[in-house]
Formats: C-alpha cells, sequence, structure tokens
C-alpha cells in the first residue's frame, strides 16, 4: 500500500463532517471539471459514507481511496469498493485526463507544487 504521505491529494469529501477540499494547487483546472469533481466525491460521500479522496501518486496515476472511522457501524466496505469501480468505469476519460494534466503540468511543467 501506497504511503499516503507520498501522494498528492487533488481532491476529497468527508461524510462526517459535510465538506469537500480541492486542492489549492490544482485551480487551473478548469471550473466546470472542479465541479465535476465535487458532485461525484460529494453524492460518494452521501450514498456510500465515509472520506474519500482522489489522490495522485508518484507516477502520476489517479486512485479513489475511501476510508471510514472505526465507530462508523453505516459504512460498508463492500458498497464502497464496488461505487469505486463503478465511477472509474463512468469517469475513465475524466480521470485519465487528469492523469494526463498531473503528468504534464505537475511531473514535468510545475504548474501544482508537488
Amino acid at each position: 500500500m501506497e504511503n499516503q504521505s507520498e501522494n498528492v491529494v487533488l481532491c476529497g469529501a468527508n461524510s462526517y463532517e459535510e465538506k469537500f477540499y480541492m486542492n489549492p494547487d490544482f485551480m487551473r483546472i478548469p471550473q466546470s471539471i472542479r465541479e465535476e469533481l465535487q458532485i461525484l466525491c460529494v453524492l460518494f460521500t452521501e450514498e456510500v459514507g465515509g472520506i474519500l479522496t482522489l489522490e495522485f501518486l508518484k507516477d502520476g496515476t489517479l486512485i479513489l481511496k475511501t476510508i471510514a472511522d472505526d465507530y462508523d457501524y453505516y459504512y460498508d466496505e463492500i458498497e464502497a469498493g464496488l461505487q469505486v469501480g463503478k465511477l472509474r468505469k463512468e469517469k475513465e476519460e475524466l480521470f485519465r485526463s487528469l492523469e494526463d494534466y498531473y503528468k504534464a503540468f505537475v511531473l514535468h511543467g510545475g504548474a501544482a507544487e508537488e
């Protein structure tokens, strides 16, 4: 498993605090895409619970990470996994574009700080 500190968080939603986070280093991403990311993150956490983050690995691969507090008995890890798979399939083009953006502008161009 990847060390979380090595990943760069793009965005995430937290069902416990009812908050969405967008990494300010990625404000160059078009507003419409940032809004789409917010909608998908918030809807995911409303449906499944827990916390969802979209993170870039060192090589630019985008991962969807979901976790829950130990006391959250409503969180269903299996359902979360199924929903992550569904999102990956439905948003494949978006996620591929985000990976390309990260590789071009962050790994090779410096648009966002690591």
